[in-house]
């Protein structure tokens, strides 16, 4: 079964002196500030789409490894992942960086690479964001 998530921006104003507030309306957690200094200088309390871009990535890519790992006989005890999305102006996103740290027992780390790699190319989200170059850093902790 297909779902939709809904998510809406207002705006006013000018891109430079304007500003705006994003809220997920389908979980209905929260509206979110945001402004171009968020964006493309310092976010002083307000979010971007850039960082909203690297929650669902990261939060996509543990799921998709936690799934992968599961499916092959071993289930993670825990999975640490961050997003980095670079914004250039005048480039847009230049590139992600998904760093992963995980408690896997009974898997090598060549296996533990191997999952990592399968799930950064499967999660729905690293597909969607095909056009970028995403990087990925794994960790299998001890």
């Amino acid at each position: 079964m297909a779902t939709t998530r809904v998510a809406t921006t207002h705006w006013a104003g000018s891109l430079m002196e304007g500003s705006g507030t994003v809220a997920l309306e389908s979980s209905g957690i929260g509206t979110f500030d945001v402004n171009w200094p968020s964006r493309a200088e310092t976010p002083n309390g307000r979010t971007s789409p850039e960082e909203l871009i690297a929650a669902a990535h990261s939060s996509c890519f543990s799921m998709a490894l936690s799934h992968g790992l599961a499916g092959a006989g071993t289930p993670p005890e825990t999975v640490d992942t961050q997003a980095s999305v670079t914004f250039q102006p005048g480039e847009g996103i230049t590139g992600i960086v998904l760093s992963v740290k995980a408690r896997v027992p009974g898997l090598s780390a060549d296996g533990f690479q191997e999952a990592a790699r399968a799930a950064k190319e499967n999660c729905p989200v690293s597909k969607a964001l095909a056009g970028v170059t995403i990087t990925l850093e794994a960790e299998l902790l001890d």
